[in-house]
């Protein structure tokens, strides 16, 4: 028989496992890697099948099984040969946190004791370190690091679970650490040692791990990094030493407990207990971002640190991406660099993500959970380049849509260019070879010039997908849902009549939508000044109204006064958010992206519906300028802020339940990231309910403009179709 595998079959030492389990039942033959897939020719195929299945590696994952009868005639015994062809399909598992077992190796007394690369086939990186397929060590970091005679040993040994690991090693043959300080001088006896003592003492320190580098510090010393690193109020994430530290600083729910502690290691959002402490990590905030440690390196460095818990942020410049480069980083200016010499072939940041009614939303979908391939009906090759902001590509092939790696802002310098990295190096993986380019409809968004790149290399056609289209395209792609009346709320994106959409509801497929009700439009005065000076929005409002405005000289008033039938106008339900934010002064100046809403949202948990605050929907508009009327100075500002929400929230459900009876569409979906808003999202849930309909909402795409270039991907195989 020959048996062919498919799914994430490779790098999770799922040859080995099929080699015992061909001993166990005294099975003849042999397995490869054929390109993505593992391919066992046997003289006793269903007895090992049963063997293989009862035994699986903990990383693998099956997605088809096909079988062929043929005449096997090859020698007695069973053996694994060398792989056959590149392949396509991205067959290997996500990033793995370090396995108990070598953990216990790490902290033991064996040869590979106090060593941060060690890891098994259960375990470690995997697809940081791929340069392509199939997976093999040549194919690998690991690439040129030969395996010392003992690795080498353990490689070969069935019994052994290294046995066929591809990047194992030890400290006679494989990558190390080195602490390089400010002055330049390079410590390389015990390096993570001797940064520990330099975090106690107060020192702001670069650590490189798997998918990149990140800017660390003690949690005594947070306005001093603030201030460094020219982070005002932008909230940072924490590694703490273990789960018993991490509930010292935050409440998680089991739901949240059980993502903080699984292999993935992602950063949650989980509820803070209020201190000096976690305020300044996350100002305003009612919760904070938190993980725990996955390398070897970070076990090590909180066996030998004071602390408990640390600052762990992303190393990069400001919208630029995360920096992967020795020499590049030492530009941030930190007191010591940790850095080790296994070059990172794929940069990822931290997944971010949170829970909500226990299911997961990503807000970023990155280490830990790529590669990630979204099943859908449909098959071709396109290539899909997002939005601007939160950006991300993807890819189809073989009727799945493969998301890359978190990118950045597309705006920042070097974005554009890690943007077509990461895309082509998932085009190599799974073989993409588009017909269609998708792009976002935004005329001056950066990554158009790799949209015609690529079209003109592969001979595709360029489509512009709307913004909130595609948004609503994501939802069901994630939903594997053919059509959906959605609400898409977000900050703002390019509406095909020009203006700024962001409140919008939408009877969408894969072939097109309708715009049926959205939010009163509202003037952007100076419009990216609008997005950050809070000021300009509720000026906006107040001239719509007719109501006074204090917040500005006669001489600015009089500039802004003559914009208002000039600027850009926008329907977004974020600059509603930020506008209340700012008039029940909560947040007056944005200072990171999405902080006015962000900080409102306390308020919003807090409150409870009051009378006065009812709106309407005229011709398909939802009311929202007369709802700031009077709200200045209010003391029940919580109650002010839930009952606007509330009634916005209800207009446009109600739009939505009425055109969904009207075509017949039992689901009603929300997304954009306004959808993160815990309030919102439970509002939402419960209006639909009460509607009786369907509520949708998202679970393995990010909500927010990071799930956008999976929308368009989805849309251009529509159109392939």
């Amino acid at each position: 028989m020959r048996i062919t595998i498919r799914g994430t079959v490779q790098g999770v030492g799922f040859r080995p496992a099929v080699y015992r389990a061909a001993q166990r039942c005294g099975a003849s033959g042999t397995v490869l890697n054929d390109g993505s897939d593992v391919v066992i020719d046997t003289d006793r195929g269903d007895e090992l099948l049963r063997e293989l299945m009862a035994g699986l590696p903990p990383l693998a994952r099956i997605d088809s099984v096909s079988k062929e009868n043929t005449d096997y005639s090859g020698a007695g015994g069973f053996s694994i040969i060398p792989s056959g062809n590149e392949g396509h399909g991205a067959s290997i598992p996500a990033d793995s946190a370090v396995c108990g077992s070598c953990l216990k190796e790490i902290f033991g007394a064996g040869r590979r004791a106090g060593y941060p690369f060690t890891t098994c086939t259960d375990c470690g990186p995997r697809f940081t370190l791929l340069k392509g397929m199939p997976y093999d060590r040549p194919l690998t970091s690991m690439s040129s690091f030969p395996m010392c005679p003992e690795c080498g040993r353990e490689y070969g040994d069935p019994g052994d679970r290294r046995f066929h690991h591809q990047t194992i090693c030890c400290p006679e043959c494989g990558p190390g650490y080195r602490l390089e300080l400010k002055d330049g001088s390079v410590i390389r006896d015990d390096p993570i040692g001797k940064l520990a003592e330099m975090l106690d003492g107060g020192s702001i320190a670069v650590v490189k791990g798997w998918g990149g580098m990140h800017i660390c510090c003690n949690l005594d010393i947070l306005p001093e990094m603030r201030e460094w690193y020219g982070r005002k109020n932008k909230p940072f994430a924490v590694m703490a030493r273990d789960m018993e530290a991490l509930e010292r600083y935050a409440s998680p729910s089991d739901a949240e407990a059980e993502e903080l502690l699984s292999p993935c290691r992602p950063i949650v959002l989980v509820d803070k207990i209020y201190s000096e402490t976690t305020e300044l990590l996350s100002p305003g905030l009612d919760n904070v971002g938190m993980f725990l440690p996955y390398a070897g390196m970070h076990h090590l460095l909180f066996s030998k640190l004071k602390h408990d818990a640390l600052v762990m942020t992303s190393a990069n410049v400001p919208g630029e991406p995360m920096i992967i480069d020795d020499g590049a980083v030492k530009e941030l200016g930190a007191d010591a660099y940790l850095l080790h010499d296994q070059p990172i072939a794929n940069r990822a940041d931290d997944t971010v993500l949170r829970i909500f009614d226990g299911n997961t939303q990503f807000i970023r979908r990155s280490r830990g959970y790529l590669p990630f391939g979204l099943p859908t009906d449909m098959n071709g090759d396109a290539v899909a380049l997002g939005a601007q902001e939160n950006l991300t590509g993807s890819v189809t092939s073989d009727g799945k849509i493969w998301p890359t790696q978190h990118i950045g802002n597309g705006e920042g310098l070097g974005v554009p260019e890690y943007l077509e990295e990461a895309v082509r190096t998932q085009m190599r993986f799974v073989g993409c070879e588009p017909r269609i380019i998708a792009e976002d409809l935004h005329p001056g968004y950066s990554n158009r010039k790799l949209a015609r790149r690529l079209a003109e290399e592969f001979g595709a056609e360029i489509r512009d997908v709307q913004h909130h289209w595609a948004h609503a395209a994501a939802l069901m792609a994630d939903n594997s849902a053919d059509s959906c009346v959605v609400l898409a709320l977000d900050g703002t994106g390019h509406g095909d009549d020009g203006t700024a959409w962001g409140g919008e509801v939408l009877r969408a497929d894969f072939s097109g939508y309708r715009r049926t009700a959205h939010l009163e439009c509202i003037p952007l005065l100076g419009s990216e000044k609008a997005l950050r000076d809070l000021r300009r929005l509720r000026f906006a409002i107040d001239r719509m109204n007719g109501d006074e405005n204090g917040d500005f000289t006669d001489a600015e008033a009089s500039v802004l006064s003559k914009l208002m039938g000039k600027s850009v106008v926008t329907s977004s339900m974020g600059r509603v958010l930020d506008a209340l934010s700012f008039s029940l002064g909560v947040c007056s100046q944005r200072t990171y992206d999405g902080e006015p809403a962000m900080r409102l949202e306390p308020l919003l948990r807090r409150g409870k519906l009051i009378d006065g605050f009812e709106t309407v929907t005229e011709g398909g508009v939802v009311r929202t300028a007369h709802l700031f009327s009077g709200i200045r100075g209010r003391q029940d500002k919580a109650d002010v802020a839930y009952s606007i929400v509330h009634g916005i929230m209800s207009e446009l459900v109600a739009s939505a339940a009425e055109e969904a009876d009207r075509a017949g569409i039992p689901r009603i979906g929300l997304t954009g990231g306004v959808s993160y808003n815990g309030t919102v999202s439970r509002m939402f849930r419960d209006m639909v309910k009460s509607s009786a309909h369907v509520p949708i909402l998202h679970k393995s795409v990010p909500n927010g403009d990071g799930g956008i270039s999976v929308g368009q991907a989805a849309i251009a195989l529509r159109m392939i179709q």
